[in-house]
């Protein structure tokens, strides 16, 4: 049990000492807002001492007659007091509020930034639903915390405290007599926050877990349908929601013993004060106003236990989305790489690179072996083999996504070790098999983070792919909007991905099966377009279909993450080995 409240104090601690890092702005707004809690607590404490005052002059002149003008400077002197704890409690939450969701803002920028500094082989073991659940759900419960516990804990410790100091001011008989009536619900208290902790984390681990199958499965929502793969869909849904039940059921059940519990002490509280208060009466001890500050006292002192408890449950849960929060931002980042100051200008790259022995691996796995090959400016290099052979992998490593394990690529001459990995992203210009289209205009599509190209050249490479006439026939032509609703093919998103590579002045060119996702006869007119495209630059495909790499100027063939043959088409197919049996089979498909 002593392990279990340490770590809990260590999150708590952990997740304030966080916050505090983030900005000094919220840091002074947040030290005001316990301020405020803390002056309208003490507030509220010496009220119960001023309306004893009340209630003994009431009892003690009964008989004789009530001094009004006594009775009315206390109750000015009470008003006062209450509307003052009032004031600072509103401002306090209104202080609250406003850094909470600076707070919240501040934490998600943090978020949208790391998400660039991270190496892609985080996303490799990463799902998009997860990372969503850190940034919308875990991020708001800890927002949801600060606003009602941290502020609360303040108040409740104020109230704890000061009631203590003023029952055994008041009388130490009733003040020793109170506490004993909490010790025992507070000892459950402690037992049901040791036990509940691991169920909170386990509620914000599942919630990851169900938006990432949510995610998943909607952005393959046409696979599943084909393949009548609804059924374990579901399946898999209701385990994680059925785990994500057990553990919000747990986690809530136990957490929401503190309120009854607490409740029954307070209770049981107010019958033994007024049992022993009377005792004391009759013996003339204390007079009867002692009992009345006492009835004040008691609740003062179990509500400040009450709302501890509760805050305690909002900080369980917001430790756990904390810890997934802050291993998202602590996560490794890619090396920083400000000692670099080797750059390559677009305007000066010839277009010469060389892979010199590349070796790499995933997870320790070497998948790419002793990769070696050269390629002259304005060349074109098709990279061609069997899926898995390492063809992708190839890309990823000119692109600088991941580091070499060893070996070296050079750029006229620079080794991309020395070289930024926006600098070398600056000179490649790079169309994938996925389609990327984002919400915007065609328009705004095509000439994405190219602000310097104009209509006409946007009409121009639109033209080239093949795509000028169906964009006109769109309602609004190039002004048309494009949603997640729209009508394009997926044929038509690739010639959109590949006119706004052609818009791109870059001295590389990379096309991952550019044209995978079009017919044969737009693959002709894009092949030609590409060809013009080519001119004056250096470039990398990978393709399947063999036909669109018959020109190119070498044709490297990998199997198992190495080149087991290179050339030119003719030469390939007269060796009559990998690649033209490769290209024969193709040649034989068509045939069929």
């Amino acid at each position: 049990m002593h392990n279990r409240k340490s770590e809990i104090a260590k999150d708590f601690k952990g997740t304030i000492a966080k916050l505090l890092k983030y900005d000094k702005k919220i840091v002074k707004l947040l030290f005001v807002c316990l301020i405020l809690s803390f002056a309208s607590s003490v507030l509220a404490i010496i009220g119960p001492d001023k309306l004893k005052d009340i209630t003994n002059v009431v009892a003690n002149n009964i008989m004789t007659g009530i001094p009004i003008n006594e009775v009315k400077d206390i109750a000015i002197v009470l008003i006062i007091i209450y509307v003052l704890s009032a004031l600072f409690g509103y401002l306090e939450g209104f202080i609250m509020a406003t850094v909470t969701a600076q707070f919240q803002k501040r934490m998600r920028d943090d978020i949208s930034k790391k998400i660039n500094r991270l190496p892609l082989s985080f996303f490799d073991k990463t799902t998009v639903g997860d990372i969503l659940s850190r940034v919308t759900n875990d991020v708001d419960n800890i927002g949801f915390t600060m606003t009602q516990s941290l502020s609360s804990i303040v108040g409740s410790s104020t109230l704890l405290i000061g009631s203590l100091i003023m029952m055994f001011y008041t009388n130490w008989i009733l003040a020793i007599t109170a506490i004993l009536s909490t010790i025992i619900g507070m000892v459950f208290v402690v037992i049901i926050i040791t036990k509940s902790q691991k169920y909170f984390n386990e509620v914000q681990k599942s919630l990851g877990d169900i938006n990432g199958h949510i995610e998943e499965v909607f952005s393959g929502h046409n696979v599943i349908k084909a393949y009548n793969a609804e059924e374990e869909m579901n399946e898999k849904f209701d385990k994680i929601n059925e785990h994500l039940f057990d553990c919000g059921r747990k986690s809530q059940f136990l957490s929401g013993l503190m309120h009854p519990l607490m409740g029954f002490t307070g209770n049981f509280g107010y019958v033994i004060v007024c049992v022993v208060g009377s005792i004391l009466v009759m013996n003339k001890t204390i007079d009867f106003g002692v009992i009345v500050a006492f009835m004040m006292y008691i609740k003062f002192f179990t509500r400040p236990l009450m709302q501890i408890a509760q805050s305690f449950t909002g900080i369980q849960s917001a430790a756990a989305a904390s810890e997934r929060v802050f291993e998202f931002l602590e996560a490794k980042e890619m090396d920083n790489e400000k000692e670099l100051t080797d750059k390559l200008e677009i305007t000066d790259v010839k277009g010469n690179l060389e892979l010199d022995n590349v070796h790499f691996g995933y997870n320790e796995k070497e998948i790419i072996h002793g990769f070696t090959a050269k390629a002259k400016s304005g060349q074109k290099i098709a990279i061609v083999g069997p899926t898995g052979a390492g063809k992708t992998t190839i890309v990823n490593l000119l692109m600088k996504f991941y580091p070499l394990n060893s070996g070296n690529i050079i750029i006229d001459g620079h080794s991309v070790k020395n070289l930024t990995r926006e600098n070398i992203h600056d000179l490649f210009t790079m169309v994938l098999q996925d389609t990327w289209v984002f919400e915007g205009t065609i328009k705004e599509n095509i000439r994405y983070n190219n602000k310097n190209v104009t209509d006409e050249e946007i009409v121009e490479a639109c033209k080239k792919v093949g795509l000028h006439h169906l964009i006109k026939t769109l309602p609004k032509g190039y002004d048309t909007l494009l949603t997640d609703a729209d009508n394009l093919s997926a044929g038509e998103k690739q010639l959109l991905t590949i006119a706004r590579a052609m818009i791109s002045k870059k001295p590389f060119l990379i096309l991952d099966e550019a044209t995978s996702s079009v017919d044969t006869r737009t693959e002709e007119l894009v092949a030609k377009a590409m060809d013009k495209l080519a001119v004056g630059k250096t470039s990398f495909i990978i393709a399947h279909r063999l036909s669109t790499i018959r020109n190119a100027d070498l044709i490297l063939v990998m199997n198992d993450g190495r080149i087991i043959e290179q050339g030119t088409h003719d030469e390939l197919l007269s060796q009559k080995g990998f690649y033209a049996e490769l290209y024969n089979s193709q040649f034989q498909e068509l045939l069929d």
